[in-house]
Parts: structure tokens; C-alpha cells; sequence
């Protein structure tokens, strides 16, 4: 009797990993699920609520695998919470999930299921991977509108060769087909769109960040250097806001197009002032060879792309909209993740 392949899926409790442990069991692998518990304060948003946890059990129980609970706080911890805490202090924006994915999820996971034996893992992220003469590349879902490779670019080649993305070929309306025909307790669960840390109902990222660093109240000024109102928190302040800048309605709109934490200022602008030709980015990283064509970049997980090509900076093909510094830009070629970069204040 030949045994079959065993493999470790990343269940987080939502219909996606559900569905993506019952695509891998009729493709005939051993699955073995697993949820990792990550944050141990107050959650009521995203994969890390106590609630969580219960949903995945019930979806193995119903599928009849094994579950596991992996306990990776001090992780999550240490490269999740006190970077996302540190990069707001110097007024970046962050994106926690990518940190996730990056030390947790594909790091900490994948190093914890080697020493358990197992050679391959699984997740419900919606995006695909494609076998190119250059090697394994990360691509995008089948469904655009739900796709996840943003999240997913830090991977390498080597990560990838051990990752199985089983619902990358299918819509989000299929998986929750799929899940309804099963009966799975997570067939008609919402998706989870907040940072899982962040409760919505105990004051938010504001409070949470208020327990755990110091704000800078800061003065507003135009383009020219003028002060116009005051903010209570800098930090508090993103790239694009409008409300909460303390600027009078009169007129035309203001929108916030630069925060320096350091001097304590939030420049306000119109809307055109938040264009421009070229943004800024270290960090810069390559899956091959550094592509000189047009591309298309994504600089938020949501977010739409844009064409530009890359050198020391993203050279726009048409003015964009000015992006949060700490944000990633990836960098896509006919849909595949050819590179990726970190945006910064110029």
C-alpha cells in the first residue's frame, strides 16, 4: 500500500483554509490541519480571536483530520506588534500582515513543520504558483478582486517548492459553493479585513497605540509653511486624510500630503498636491534578473496597480497618488511577483 503524502494546512478559522484542507484531502494527501494562536489580547477582528480557533477545530472534526494548536506568541510578539508599535513612532505605515507572513506564517511555520517531518504546507491565501523556465514564481489568484500575492511576495523559491495554494484556482464564490455542499461551520463566515490585533470595539488603533507609545501633538501647515490648525497626535495622521486635520471647510478640500513625526508637522494640500511623477523606495528586491519594462506595481493589499518602471526609484508612467512611507510596493509582470520594495519619505 502506498502512503500518501502528508501535508500541514495553515488553518485560520475562515472558509478559505477550510475549504483548502477539503480540495487537498480529495487530491489524496494526508492533511493534517493547524492553527496557530498568535495574539493573546483582546481580538474581536481578523484570524486571531479565541472564536477562531473553535471554527478550525469544528471544520477538522467535520473533515476528519487531526488539529493542532501551535502557540507563536512571542513571534508574532517580536516581529509583528512591537515593529507595527515602532514603525508608527517614526510615522510610517505599516503592514502587519506581510510581517506575518514573512516571520511567522512562512518562517516560524515552515521551520516547526521540517522538524515535525512534514515536507509540504498549505494555506487558503488566494493566489497561485507558476512554473517558469527561470523557476517557481508567486502569481496571482484566479480571482482578481480577492487575490493575495501582495501579501504573499517576500516568498522565495525555495518556500514556494514546499507550498501548496489549493484555491488559487478558484473564485470566492466557488470556495463558498464548496463549503456550503460540505456543510462546513465556516461556509457562510464574513471575511476578516482588519489587523487581527486591533479590536474595533475597545478604541481601535488609536487606543492601541496610545497604550503602548507616546503621541506628538503637531501643528498643521500649507504648502508654504503656514500654520493653519493643530493635530493631537502626528502620529495618528495618515497620507490622503482628510477629516481630523482641524483645517475650516471653507474653500477647497485638504487633504493630508506629508507627515514628519520628527519636526512634529502635517503638511495639508489639495488633492493635486498629492500626485507625483516618482516615489521614493529602498529596500529593493528582486525574484530575477531586475526588470527595466513597464510593470505593474500594487502599494497596498486592496489597492489597484499602476504602471511605472523601477530603477533607484518607481518612476510613474502616469502621475500617482503620493503612498504612506513603510508601505510595500510589489512589482508584477503579467500578473507574477517579479519583485517588491519598502516606500519611503523622500
Amino acid at each position: 500500500m502506498i502512503s500518501k503524502q502528508k501535508i500541514l494546512v495553515a488553518m485560520s478559522g475562515g472558509v478559505d483554509s477550510s475549504v483548502a484542507a477539503s480540495v487537498l484531502i480529495d487530491q489524496g494527501y494526508e492533511v493534517i490541519g493547524v492553527t496557530m494562536k498568535l495574539w493573546g489580547g483582546t481580538s474581536d477582528t481578523g484570524c486571531c480571536s479565541v472564536s477562531d480557533v473553535i471554527d478550525a477545530r469544528r471544520v477538522a472534526d467535520q473533515l476528519g483530520i487531526e488539529h493542532h494548536v501551535f502557540n507563536f506568541g512571542d513571534e508574532f510578539d517580536a516581529h509583528v506588534v512591537d515593529p507595527y508599535v515602532a514603525a508608527h513612532k517614526i510615522g510610517e505605515t505599516p503592514n502587519p500582515c506581510i510581517e506575518c507572513n514573512r516571520h511567522v506564517k512562512f518562517d516560524k511555520l515552515f521551520r516547526r513543520a521540517t522538524a515535525l517531518g512534514f515536507e509540504l504546507i498549505a494555506t487558503g491565501h488566494h493566489a497561485q504558483i507558476f512554473s517558469q523556465s527561470e523557476g517557481l514564481r508567486l502569481g496571482r489568484s484566479v480571482d482578481l478582486k480577492k487575490d493575495q500575492s501582495y501579501v504573499l511576495h517576500m516568498l522565495n523559491e525555495e518556500q514556494i517548492s514546499r507550498l501548496r495554494l489549493p484555491i488559487g484556482d478558484l473564485t470566492k464564490d466557488q470556495v463558498r459553493e464548496i463549503a456550503s455542499s460540505l456543510s462546513l461551520q465556516t461556509a457562510g463566515k464574513p471575511d476578516s479585513q482588519d489587523v487581527c490585533f486591533i479590536s474595533r470595539t475597545k478604541g481601535g488603533r488609536q487606543r492601541f497605540l496610545e497604550q503602548r507609545m507616546e503621541m506628538t501633538p503637531g501643528a498643521v501647515v500649507d504648502t508654504q509653511g503656514n500654520r493653519i490648525a493643530k493635530v493631537p497626535a502626528v502620529q495618528m495622521v495618515t497620507i490622503g486624510q482628510r477629516k481630523g486635520l482641524g483645517v475650516s471647510g471653507e474653500g477647497e478640500p485638504q487633504y493630508a500630503v506629508d507627515v514628519n513625526v520628527e519636526s512634529a508637522t502635517v503638511t495639508a494640500g489639495s488633492k493635486t498636491d498629492l500626485f507625483y511623477t516618482e516615489t521614493p523606495i529602498r529596500d529593493i528586491q528582486w525574484t530575477g534578473e531586475p526588470v527595466t519594462d513597464v510593470l505593474d506595481i500594487q502599494t497596498s493589499a486592496h489597492g489597484h496597480t499602476a504602471e511605472a518602471k523601477v530603477k533607484d526609484k518607481i518612476y510613474w508612467e502616469n502621475p500617482h497618488i503620493k503612498i504612506a512611507s513603510g508601505q510595500a510596493a510589489v512589482f508584477y509582470l503579467q500578473d507574477k511577483v517579479v519583485g517588491s520594495g519598502i516606500v519611503t519619505r523622500s
